[in-house]
């Protein structure tokens, strides 16, 4: 297959997954379309294994459009609203309280302790977890449970995708309510006013708009990455000082991407939403789900029928527990429950399909351009927090204790 053929095939396929996804009103999400499009073709053998880096669509290029969009997305926020996303983060831990809870009781005694030891933190969704739990496994002579840890990182998306684009479905039909009805409530919720206000107070008049370019919002962004990076080394240098078990504890550097990405447009560093003015976000968005459809190319016919038994026993007992978890909590700390479970099952995913679905369901719902912009900002700053919480901190804690365990 041709470097343009190739090209040809993955975004062929990206665009089925968005007309499902439209004809069905995000009903059936489009990663989920693309990703099991993406399956049939790896085991078929019409795509090629490296189909992705055949096209330059991995690796630097990921990583770098990694780091690009959650700067963007940082600037989408306030300090107040990532302050005040406390209990988001109370929730998303509740969540996966809840899973391993299930997973070391209830799971244990129907599947074994090995498989729900190994299996257990790349169920949060991590890819470090997944890899030091195959590691793991490997080292302690389990190869046939080694392959269990990769196999649930590539899998468990196809559970959490439809159950996300439920949730947002009703979380999103019950706040268009709120907004169509006005009053009170709607007022609580609103942060137009919180914009209005952080606007004035930029410390950093903009830049003109003659100097607005492509090339100068890439630059600007490319820059809050560079220092949002070294930020994370040198924490996690610090840390490593006092204590080396303590580096475990650091902010994944895409964290320390979001915080500071949020402060520079506060200060007026960035502009707001950044890569829609460069005219960039579409392919930056493209580029990073090129990468993760070419990691599902890890999964085998022979590698699934091996371990189906544990597989699906840990995904779905996990996600029982999951959903209990951040129910429960979220009556406690008054989030509807939708909104609640929504949130914690970014641990079956991450970013970017926790934009990707909060971004469908917000379109499927809204009648205009309004609509959008008032579900976006009330459902995506959640959900990137959750998936923060739950994939790139808690995972790779949970793999470093549960190797241990094993």
């Amino acid at each position: 297959m041709s470097l343009i053929l190739g090209f040809f095939f993955i975004f062929l396929i990206l665009a089925i997954g968005d007309v499902v996804s439209a004809k069905t009103k995000a009903f059936v999400p489009s990663v989920f379309v693309a990703a099991a499009l993406f399956v049939a073709g790896y085991w078929s053998n019409f795509l090629p294994l490296d189909i992705v880096e055949k096209t330059g669509l991995g690796n630097p290029l990921a990583t770098v459009a990694m780091y690009v969009i959650i700067v963007h997305m940082g600037t989408m926020m306030s300090i107040r609203e990532l302050i005040s996303e406390w209990k988001t983060v109370a929730i998303a831990a509740a969540g996966l309280a809840g899973m391993i809870a299930m997973l070391l009781t209830v799971g244990a005694a129907v599947i074994g302790w090995e498989a729900v030891v190994i299996g257990t933190p790349p169920l949060s969704g991590g890819i470090v977890a997944a890899i030091m739990m195959t590691e793991a496994a490997a080292a302690k002579g389990l190869v046939g449970l080694s392959v269990l840890a990769t196999v649930i990182y590539v899998m468990q998306g196809f559970v959490g995708y439809p159950l996300t684009a439920w949730c947002l479905k009703f979380e999103g039909k019950r706040l268009l309510a709120i907004y169509h009805e006005g009053g009170e409530e709607l007022a609580k919720l609103s942060s137009s006013k919180e914009q209005e206000k952080m606007e004035k107070k930029k410390m950093i008049p903009p830049m003109p708009e003659k100097y607005q370019t492509t090339f100068t919002h890439l630059a600007v962004i490319g820059a809050v990455a560079y220092v949002s990076d070294m930020l994370a080394k040198y924490i996690k240098l610090g840390l490593t000082s006092i204590d080396p078990s303590y580096a475990a504890y650091a902010l994944h550097p895409l964290v320390i991407c979001l915080i500071v990405g949020c402060i520079a447009a506060e200060l007026g560093i960035i502009e707001r939403r950044p890569l829609n003015k460069a005219g960039s976000f579409g392919f930056i968005m493209a580029t990073i789900m090129a990468f993760i459809m070419g990691m599902l190319n890890r999964s085998t016919p022979e590698m699934m029928m091996e371990i189906t038994g544990p597989l699906a026993g840990i995904i779905v007992i996990g996600v029982i527990g999951l959903v209990v978890g951040a129910a429960v909590a979220g009556k406690i700390f008054g989030y509807q429950r939708y909104m609640a479970i929504a949130l914690a099952l970014t641990a079956l995913y991450g970013f970017p399909p926790n934009y990707i679905l909060t971004d469908e369901a917000a379109k499927a719902l809204a009648g205009n351009n309004e609509e959008y912009d008032f579900l976006m900002g009330q459902m995506l700053p959640k959900m990137l927090v959750g998936g923060f919480i739950t994939v790139t901190i808690t995972s790779v804690i949970l793999a470093g204790v549960f190797i241990n365990m094993l």
